[in-house]
């Protein structure tokens, strides 16, 4: 995609999250982008990514419905303010609760589809509905309640 990713818009002191960092060399590097008032990402597991041979292990699907959906979460506000993504001060939200249910196996070697979308948006909270698909079929569910950053946790407090 030539468009920028949600991610490529955090301050540089804050991509460093195994999930969504650009900056971080071992992460997994989720990409979110708007497709209408939907969030999407695209994330093909690696054979590392195993729980039982040809199944993707139930702690990627959760880091990756979590990071998509905090990235959501950031650029519903964005949206909801009328603010461009570069706009300061920065929108970082992180999660303050993580509920995932897991439907079927998900199976590794394909590409994973991961749908997200802000389903109520308050003054520093985010609600993010989200799905995780393979070949097509909904493999989990998700639900991450996101907050803004607290002010002690940016690096350059």
């Amino acid at each position: 995609m030539a468009e920028k990713a949600f991610q490529d818009y955090y301050p540089e002191e804050l991509s460093y999250c195994y999930g969504c960092g650009r900056l971080n060399p071992q992460g997994h590097h989720i990409r979110s982008y708007w497709d209408g008032e939907e969030a999407v990402s695209h994330f093909t597991p690696q054979p590392y990514h195993i729980s039982i041979p040809g199944y993707v292990y139930g702690g990627l699907i959760a880091s990756l419905i979590d990071c998509h959906s905090t990235g959501t979460a950031a650029a519903a506000m964005y949206r909801a303010q009328n603010r461009p993504m570069d706009s300061e001060p920065a929108l970082r939200f992180v999660t303050a609760s993580l509920k995932v249910d897991y439907l079927r196996p998900t199976p590794l070697g394909v590409e994973l589809e991961i749908r997200a979308k802000a389903v109520e948006i308050k003054e520093r909270k985010v609600v993010v509905h989200s799905t995780l698909s393979a070949n097509g079929e909904i493999c989990a569910r998700g639900e991450v309640i996101a907050v803004l950053m607290p002010e002690y946790l940016h690096p350059t407090s």
